[in-house]
């Protein structure tokens, strides 16, 4: 049951501080070392830190203190895939999205919006899938419409989202509709976003067919992937001091030469590169130094 799963992971929290409240000097944390892999400590946390919520770092290289899980399931959202305990966020992103579903249901005509991936407990870098998402300031949000019955665990566990783009990558296909466009119009234009992510073809898509004030358009960045969920970046919000914000992007609509570029045949055929080496997995002493102390929290 959907009710049974917060309360698992309460469990399973109690069982890692056992150490700790046995009187074991720090507990696991006295065998956590700074060279270690951070997404095994962080992708390991069941539970949030105790404290002010607050995104410490960039978006993917920090953590997130204080965490806030979003209910499962909303007036306009439920959350998939919930087993990954991925559901976590600081509260400027819980609120957020419960504002620009409501508004997308509006906008689209749609029951409401499936969350996927947020943050983890404490954000950080995760087990596998993200480089981001790590502050507790990014969702993924799917382009499928949330049906009208509250799904099953079982459901939001294998229900997959639906593709918008056609084969050959150059184009939407026919699950494309102004229902999407209009979902992703409706969280764009809130204030607190700082960018989303779609694929090339999808930006496409949108740039031929937006109408009235296009000035959303700008924070709509082509990327690769994203064929059938749009990734949202919010900016780093006030009282937040450690978050640090991206740098500024390209100005106007993003139609022209630079959504071009991603249609290139060095982008759609790039050829393999004998010399590529995958970068080493983030460890806790490359990540802000609270984060260190975050991860030894009980």
């Amino acid at each position: 049951m959907l009710t049974s799963r917060r309360s698992q992971l309460a469990l399973a929290g109690l069982v890692t501080c056992l150490p700790m409240l046995l009187g074991a000097p720090d507990g696991f944390a006295a065998t956590r070392h700074l060279t270690e892999p951070a997404k095994l400590l962080f992708g390991h946390e069941k539970l949030p830190s105790q404290g002010q919520s607050q995104p410490i770092g960039f978006y993917s290289r920090g953590c997130m203190a204080g965490g806030v899980a979003l209910p499962l399931t909303g007036p306009t959202w439920q959350v998939m895939r919930p087993l990954r305990n991925r559901d976590w966020g600081t509260p400027w992103l819980i609120s957020f999205i419960k504002r620009v579903s409501a508004r997308a249901a509006r906008y689209s005509g749609w029951p409401g919006l499936l969350i996927g991936d947020m943050s983890q407990p404490r954000g950080g870098p995760m087990l596998k899938s993200h480089a981001s998402h790590q502050v507790g300031l990014e969702a993924d949000i799917w382009f499928t419409p949330m049906p009208r019955h509250t799904l099953t665990t079982h459901e939001r566990e294998s229900m997959s989202a639906i593709n918008m783009v056609a084969s050959n990558g150059l184009s939407v296909n026919r699950n494309w509709t102004n229902g999407q466009l209009q979902a992703l119009k409706a969280v764009a234009v809130d204030p607190e976003v700082d960018r989303i992510f779609v694929n090339p073809a999808i930006k496409k898509a949108i740039c031929a067919s937006a109408t009235g004030n296009r000035a959303w358009l700008n924070k709509i960045h082509p990327y690769y992937g994203h064929k059938s969920h749009f990734h949202v970046r919010l900016s780093c919000p006030r009282g937040a001091p450690d978050c640090k914000p991206q740098a500024p992007f390209f100005k106007g609509e993003m139609c022209g030469k630079h959504l071009a570029y991603w249609f290139s045949n060095a982008v759609m055929h790039p050829k393999p590169n004998p010399h590529y080496r995958p970068k080493p997995p983030l460890t806790l002493a490359q990540l802000p130094t609270p984060c260190a102390a975050l991860i030894r929290q009980p």
